[in-house]
């Protein structure tokens, strides 16, 4: 058993469907009962979280651990229950975040300050103030030109370089529901970040596929032992978690063929053959760790953040970009190493803990129809709705969105309608 994980106490789906009847019915929908119990959670864990946001560092602006992720959070709420007091208090939150921004370089929507200009034009719009929103955008635009001419040594990533101002402009015009960022500024980005932005997604993974003796280790049989010693260097354990690490290896990888189609848009031609396919995920061990990714390389198991729903985005996108058979299998494989190894010691959030995990499900359950992902979806749903009750470690933000309270009940909002389920800040 992987010491940063905890053990799923929870019965797998066996195909009867008696067994989801009180959870969901055939067409995936909730049943009131259940939703219910959800609703209720979403309420208590609200009450808990805005207590303990008195106490968080008012100096945070970002998505990632401040208040646009908490305003972030409450726009989604919203859109839920349509319910206005949640839309008020995301422009409270917002406003916050606006108050103090990083004013550095910083352009992405997680981790700078163009993810609270982006959350607070889509507060704005709903609230039906146009011109605070309009406001907010062109204040996002200013950071057009420090993007596309790459002063700074910008990387070409999603949470602190290129590919995360790109997710803020597709975010306004997806909360805008019109192209509120015209399409030629988005084509006008300079050829290089337009080829780097699909490559890039190729180039992460082969560094997460590099590590040769990690993949070497991670290839032996299930049944062949681990030499004492070696566990540390190989790390071979496996960690499920949302954002970085070996999670990243499977979000990437179905990342890929989604970079097609967006490619299209900037105005790259698809690739073919080989390119097309990029590296697959081999294991002849589900049970046993895909390599980690820590700063661009394989790295110890102690330095590393937590890993894999990668399998959620990674079969999303590939689902839906250029058709490959393989990168389903490659999901599915990373949905049993989640099921596993999924509920983390480190907590109930979206970046290292089950609510982001619970995500690679949701994802399953959308591709493929198949119960047993919604089914397994709901048993994480249920170990978040005990939260606390399982002496997971307090994150350094506890209330954040990414780290805290606010991304379980972000996820158990989304959990209600598993059909429109988004990973927040990778999925439009």
């Amino acid at each position: 058993m992987d010491t940063r994980a905890l053990r799923n106490p929870y019965a797998d789906y066996d195909g009867n469907p008696l067994s989801t009847q009180s959870l969901f019915d055939f067409q995936g929908r909730l049943t009131p009962e259940f939703s219910q119990r959800v609703s209720g959670k979403i309420s208590e864990l609200l009450a808990v979280m805005e207590n303990g946001l008195k106490s968080a560092d008012p100096r945070d602006c970002t998505a990632y651990t401040g208040w646009a992720g908490v305003a972030l959070l409450y726009l989604h709420l919203h859109k839920v229950f349509s319910e206005t007091s949640f839309l008020h208090k995301a422009h409270e939150y917002v406003c916050r975040s606006l108050q103090c921004l990083t004013r550095r370089h910083d352009v992405t929507f997680l981790c700078g300050d163009t993810g609270p200009l982006a959350v607070a034009a889509a507060v704005y719009h709903r609230l039906q103030r146009p011109q605070e929103a309009d406001d907010c955008v062109n204040r996002l635009m200013q950071y057009y030109e420090t993007v596309v001419k790459g002063s700074g040594g910008l990387p070409d990533e999603l949470l602190y370089g290129r590919v995360g101002y790109l997710y803020s402009l597709l975010f306004i015009n997806q909360q805008f529901g019109q192209d509120k960022i015209p399409l030629d500024y988005i084509q006008q980005v300079p050829l290089s970040f337009r080829l780097g932005l699909f490559y890039s997604f190729s180039l992460t993974l082969r560094r997460l596929c590099s590590g040769r003796r990690g993949c070497d280790r991670v290839r032996r049989a299930p049944e062949q032992e681990v030499p004492r010693g070696e566990a540390e260097s190989a790390d071979v354990r496996v960690v499920p978690g949302a954002v970085r690490g070996s999670g990243a290896r499977a979000r990437w990888h179905l990342l890929l063929p989604h970079a097609a189609r967006l490619g299209a848009v900037c105005g790259v031609p698809a690739p073919t053959g080989e390119a097309q396919r990029g590296p697959r995920v081999r294991t002849q061990a589900p049970h046993r760790k895909l390599p980690p990714l820590h700063r661009g390389r394989a790295g110890p198991a102690g330095a590393l953040v937590p890993r894999l729903p990668g399998g959620r985005l990674h079969a999303a996108a590939g689902l839906q970009g250029v058709w490959q058979p393989g990168y389903l299998d490659d999901a599915l494989q990373c949905g049993e190493v989640v099921w596993r190894y999924g509920l983390l010691k480190k907590g109930y959030g979206l970046c290292h803990g089950a609510a982001g995990n619970a995500y690679t499900f949701l994802t399953l359950y959308r591709h493929t129809q198949d119960p047993k992902h919604l089914f397994r979806a709901c048993m994480f749903a249920d170990w978040c709705m005990n939260y606390g009750r399982h002496g997971c470690r307090t994150p350094d933000t506890p209330f954040s969105l990414f780290e805290g309270m606010a991304g379980t009940i972000y996820f158990l909002a989304d959990f209600l309608q598993p059909m429109r389920a988004k990973f927040p800040a990778f999925e439009v």
